[in-house]
This record gives C-alpha cells, sequence and structure tokens, in this order.
C-alpha cells in the first residue's frame, strides 16, 4: 500500500503512547532525572540495542546497576575500574572489556567537551542533509582510545551499515513527544530512520523503499519518503510503527486490516 500521511498519523495517534514503551531499552531513560544521566544512559542502552529484547533489557540492568549515577562513576572512575567492574559482562559479541573501552571513550569525551551533546555539537555543521556525517566524528572521537581491537558497540557510519542504534540514540536524543524524551538543540529534520526489521517490513509494505537490505541505503531511501509527508521531523512514526510487530507480533498487513486503512 503507498504511504500517505493519514495513515501514519493514525497508527501515531494508537501507538505513540508511554504505555507501549515497555519492552524496549527506551525504558531506562525515564529512570533518571538529570540531563547528564539520561545521555549516557541513552548511548549505553541504544548501543546494546541488538539481539533479544529481554536479553537486552536484563543486559542493560547489569551496567546501569553497577553505576547508580552513570555520570558521576564514569567521571570519578578510571579504566581498571571499569574493567573490574565488567569482568565477566557478555550480551552477544560484546564483552566485558568492550564495555570498559566504551565507558572510558565516554569519561574521555566528557573531560574534553562536558557533555556528550557538546561532542556531537563539535562535529556537527548545519549545511549538512542528516546527521550521518557528525555521528562519523563522534564514533570516533569515542572509539580512538580503545584498547580492544573490535567493538561490537558504535559502528562505523562510514561503512554503509544502517547503523540503527546511533539513529535510535539520536531519535531519544534529539526528538521530544510523549516517547522519546529528547533535548539536544539538533533540527529533529536532519535525523534518519532507526532501521531494524520491524521497520523495514513497514517500509517495504508502505512502498516507502524497494531494497531488499537494511543498509545506509535504504536507511536514506525511507527518510527521504518521510520528508515528502513530514519534513520537519521525518522520523515522526518511527515508534508507533514498530510497534505492532514489536508489541503484538502483527505483520503490516494485519496492522492495516485492523485499523480499516486496506
Amino acid at each position: 500500500m503507498k504511504f500517505s500521511r493519514d495513515i501514519f498519523e493514525e497508527i501515531y495517534k494508537i501507538y505513540n503512547r508511554y504505555e507501549f514503551i515497555h519492552p524496549d531499552p527506551l525504558e531506562f531513560l525515564y529512570n533518571f532525572k538529570d540531563r547528564s544521566d539520561i545521555e549516557i544512559v541513552a548511548l549505553i542502552a541504544s548501543s546494546l540495542a541488538y539481539g533479544r529484547v529481554n536479553r537486552i533489557l536484563i543486559s542493560v540492568s547489569e551496567i546501569l546497576n553497577c553505576m547508580k549515577t552513570p555520570y558521576l562513576y564514569i567521571k570519578k572512575n578510571e579504566y581498571s575500574r571499569f574493567l573490574e567492574d565488567f569482568k565477566g559482562f557478555k550480551h552477544r559479541f560484546t564483552t566485558g572489556e568492550e564495555i570498559a573501552d566504551f565507558l572510558f571513550g565516554i569519561k574521555l569525551s566528557l573531560e574534553k567537551f562536558g557533555s556528550l551533546e557538546n561532542l556531537f555539537l563539535s562535529n556537527y555543521h548545519e549545511k549538512d542533509l542528516t546527521i550521518v556525517p557528525a555521528l562519523e566524528g563522534f564514533t570516533n572521537f569515542i572509539k580512538k582510545r580503545y584498547k580492544q581491537k573490535k567493538s561490537s558497540l558504535l559502528p562505523d557510519p562510514a561503512k554503509g551499515s544502517s547503523c540503527k542504534r546511533l539513529a535510535l540514540f539520536m531519535r531519544w536524543m534529539v526528538r521530544n513527544d510523549e516517547v522519546d524524551p529528547g533535548f539536544w538543540k539538533i533540527p529533529t529534520s536532519k535525523l534518519i530512520i532507526p532501521l531494524d526489521t520491524h521497520m523495514h517490513k513497514m517500509a517495504l509494505a508502505f512502498v516507502l523503499t524497494d531494497k531488499k537490505q537494511a543498509n545506509m541505503k535504504a536507511v536514506f531511501e525511507i527518510t527521504k519518503n518521510f520528508k515528502k509527508i513530514n519534513p520537519d521531523d521525518p522520523i515522526k512514526y518511527d515508534f508507533s510503527l514498530t510497534r505492532p510487530g514489536i508489541y503484538e507480533g502483527e505483520t503490516p498487513e494485519f496492522l492495516l486490516k485492523k485499523l480499516k486503512l486496506n
């Protein structure tokens, strides 16, 4: 079925509600009030958002339980403490050593820029059509002091993957509505769609893309089509469009029939 603003607005009204957040790593952001904690929690939770959602929630909880106050924990401690605290941690491909590197990279970012937002803004230019160029600099700074050779947490936007987890992080940090608690001062028009399996199925069903692979080319195409109907906020419908598949196990076709839109 061809996409239209009316259909997406109807789905948004139904599913873009706080009650539909669980189970989603986004829920951890609402456990904190200080912005300096929230942006760190967002980066941790989004970076671990791969694999089964129940396992994701367990892994994020395990890390946050060690921190209590994420900003102060990272600022006050050194790499050796991170390594000790997360010894034995495992989330699919991610090890405790990688978590230690990741937190140390965040620590260096806070020491130089004061916040993750300032790190991002140091790489951001208004002329950029999307956030992708700034994300390259953002991730490269965090990773430049890594001691481990591999990195399963922060993808490289320059390599062509969809960078779903980074796009998700940016959605949380920039958009602000009943679901997204964002506060970063970056135009929502520059965001890109967080392309996971659920969104890819929806995008194919609504003819937002004909790309069979969920890569950066598909991300740009889907985001471009969303911009045709919502130029200022192209990823407004991301959360609501992915809820039926995540929350209820529904296919795009079943959703349309349920809403009497097919």
